[in-house]
């Protein structure tokens, strides 16, 4: 998948806070949705593509997002889903939290909800890249849009919805549909496992 470099967004970082790594290089583990706040109802602004590296400017206190910088511009990503280089080993960066920056949080997060109806559950990547689905599917679920389910955690392929969350079915097709936190994926129905997201 070809890496999208993602505008940037004005005022979006604050001052940090604390004696912690702040401007650490990090990387991602799988496509991962870079957001313009922290939390999945906040919009998809850019992807960091497995393996592409950003820098880390800090995490939100009691929080898994983190706000990350590259070429392109700044955005907030789901700490489950970056390393970073600590004491000589790649670290999943919620592992060590400890050791990274705090940021304050955005102005305007108070005007977005919190109210989730579940968590996804983290898994490892989809080890076998599963291939771009044929155009009629993603045409058949760009046309039947439905309302997102909001979960906590980020839409990464891999990882596991709970059984709370209803799938749609796709005529003809192996795999199943649903909008997770505005961004729409294909479903394995019988691991209920994200195979695809369609950006």
């Amino acid at each position: 998948m070809k890496s999208l470099l993602f505008p940037a967004v004005a005022g979006m970082l604050t001052a940090m806070s604390g004696a912690a790594f702040a401007d650490t290089a990090v990387s991602a583990v799988t496509d991962l949705n870079v957001r313009a706040g922290p939390g999945p109802q906040y919009p998809v602004i850019g992807v960091l593509a497995a393996g592409q590296s950003a820098t880390l400017n800090g995490c939100m206190e009691n929080s898994k997002w983190c706000t990350i910088a590259e070429a392109g511009g700044q955005g907030w990503v789901y700490s489950d889903y970056v390393t970073a280089d600590f004491g000589g080993s790649r670290v999943v960066l919620t592992q060590r939290r400890s050791s990274v920056a705090v940021v304050s949080p955005p102005e305007d997060i108070g005007n977005y909800s919190t109210d989730y109806t579940g968590a996804i559950v983290g898994g490892e990547p989809v080890e076998d890249a599963f291939p771009p689905p044929p155009p009629e599917i993603r045409t058949y679920v760009d046309t039947h849009r439905l309302d997102p389910v909001y979960l906590d955690g980020e839409v990464v392929t891999g990882a596991t919805l709970p059984d709370t969350v209803e799938l749609r079915e796709i005529p003809d097709y192996n795999y199943r549909y649903v909008y997770v936190n505005g961004q729409p994926a294909l479903i394995d129905p019988q691991t209920r496992r994200i195979m695809y997201v369609v950006r």
